[in-house]
């Protein structure tokens, strides 16, 4: 089928988490045979840090930020069999999702497909006008970024046809073990943007365990932490491209996820650093929330930490040896079940039953 893809970003990651989750579910269409087109904004310096150039697997349409170019790619719409709007654009996400609807064919499928499902769910609560709660009756699905049941009862309550979670995966050609890299060494490493609803988390469960264990070393990569106060045993690496994430979470003794605020309240959510470290055969260290163990098992896969002691705890009595085999243990693990070949053949299923349906 021919999809349209209106998203925030293919080709790069700056201030964009939802990238490698893009590429790895679009790589999985393709592969079966999918003919993808991604439609982004030029907006927030992201094609000034592209990390890739445009990928075999989807025809890559950048965009001005403008009204008019809005309007001339959202007429592409009419062409397309498949048409997905996902959340986070960061320009025009209402015009996106009004577009979508309004331009597509009668007989298209029309998605809706939310990489912060959480958040945008309680926005929906607080705005009986919201835009997602407007396009919904004009929609044939909502595809989630995570978020389990409560998600998918959250948006059959606001009236989805259907909506169905699309977990984060790996692709082990882009995340696989390379060779350490001292830029990255360290006892604790975290990656992840400075965000509001990220922040206190990272104070909890990665700032306190490093004032905890001033004879360790901490690194934090991610945009925005440069001006964070951060203890003395704690290196700022800034933005870390894709190409260095292997280098990344191979090399420290330990990595560390923290969820935002609202993934980590509705579980379920696992981000793709998860799989991306796993991938890697790091030792990942991760906050707690729900569902975490339908993806790496506790203490043999993952050391899971209900708050900045446990880090600190775990860190002191993890030897080498131990981390390496939860590392060793994790990357089997996602090899076997989370790997995006897995999840691209879920979604391919779910839209030829949704094409029959339509035609029918």
């Amino acid at each position: 089928m021919k999809i349209a893809f209106y998203g925030s970003s293919l080709v790069s990651s700056y201030w964009n988490g939802a990238a490698t989750y893009y590429r790895g579910i679009l790589k999985a269409l393709h592969a079966r045979g999918h003919d993808i087109t991604f439609y982004e904004p030029d907006a927030f310096d992201r094609q000034q840090h592209r990390d890739i150039e445009a990928p075999p697997y989807a025809k890559s349409v950048v965009y001005p930020a403008t009204v008019d170019a809005l309007n001339d790619v959202l007429a592409e719409a009419a062409t397309a069999d498949v048409v997905i709007k996902a959340n986070g654009v960061g320009v025009f996400d209402a015009e996106l999702l009004e577009g979508i609807v309004r331009h597509a064919r009668a007989d298209a499928i029309r998605i809706f497909w939310d990489v912060d499902a959480a958040a945008t769910l309680d926005e929906m609560r607080a705005d009986a006008s919201h835009p997602v709660r407007r396009a919904l009756p004009d929609l044939d699905m909502v595809l989630t970024y995570g978020g389990g049941p409560p998600v998918v009862d959250a948006y059959r309550g606001f009236g989805a046809a259907q909506c169905v979670p699309v977990y984060n995966a790996l692709d082990p050609e882009t995340h696989h073990p390379v060779r350490h890299d001292e830029r990255f060494a360290c006892d604790l490493a975290f990656l992840g943007n400075r965000l509001p609803d990220r922040e206190s988390r990272v104070e909890e469960f990665f700032l306190k365990p490093a004032a905890l264990l001033p004879e360790q070393h901490f690194l934090i990569g991610g945009n925005g932490w440069e001006s964070k106060a951060m203890p003395g045993n704690v290196r700022h690496r800034g933005h870390v491209y894709t190409a260095e994430h292997n280098a990344f979470n191979c090399t420290p003794r330990a990595v560390l996820n923290v969820a935002r605020d609202s993934m980590a309240h509705v579980g379920f959510s696992p981000a793709t650093r998860v799989f991306e470290a796993a991938g890697a055969a790091a030792c990942l260290i991760t906050d707690a929330w729900e569902g975490i163990e339908q993806f790496l098992q506790p203490d043999a896969e993952v050391l899971v930490a209900r708050d900045g002691q446990d880090v600190a705890e775990h860190l002191a009595t993890l030897t080498p040896e131990r981390a390496a085999a939860i590392g060793q243990a994790a990357l089997a693990r996602v090899l076997r079940d989370h790997t995006y070949d897995l999840r691209g053949a879920e979604v391919d299923a779910l839209l030829r039953r949704l094409h029959l349906a339509v035609a029918a």
